[in-house]
């Protein structure tokens, strides 16, 4: 492993753990918190969405204007967005799964490391549909 990749493994790492510390921190973890947003009463999410928003804008619309590449080299570039049937579908299956347990991911993720090992049963649905998605894709 190269100085570079090890630097840009340590920046993941600590991006990661940012990312899972304020996820708990702002009690995102909880899946009756996700529930109770969902349910428009509480809209502490829409903070958290919001400045994830931000740091992203800033990231990838603002900095590549005042510098070259990014810090650990590569270079800036730009995802193509594919809006088709099945994105909308997809989104409307996740937002359904997602209403349903009140669990995403990243924050299901970052539950485990508080203790919540009943997140496991919902990781693993998320893995089973994605599972079941790629098999169907092929």
């Amino acid at each position: 492993m190269n100085t570079t990749n090890v630097k840009s493994a340590l920046a993941t790492l600590a991006a990661g753990a940012l990312f899972g510390f304020g996820l708990s921190y702002s009690t995102m973890v909880k899946p009756e918190v996700v529930l109770s947003f969902l349910r428009f009463e509480d809209w502490g999410l829409m903070l958290v969405m919001g400045g994830a928003v931000l740091v992203t804008l800033l990231a990838y619309k603002v900095l590549p204007l005042f510098v070259n590449r990014p810090l650990l080299g590569g270079y800036f570039h730009t995802h193509p967005s594919n809006w088709n049937r099945d994105t909308a579908v997809g989104a409307a299956l996740f937002g359904v799964g997602w209403g349903l347990c009140g669990v995403c991911p990243g924050p299901a993720i970052a539950g485990l490391g508080t203790g919540n090992w009943d997140l496991l049963w919902a990781l693993g649905g998320i893995a089973l549909g994605a599972l079941v998605q790629g098999l169907r894709a092929r």
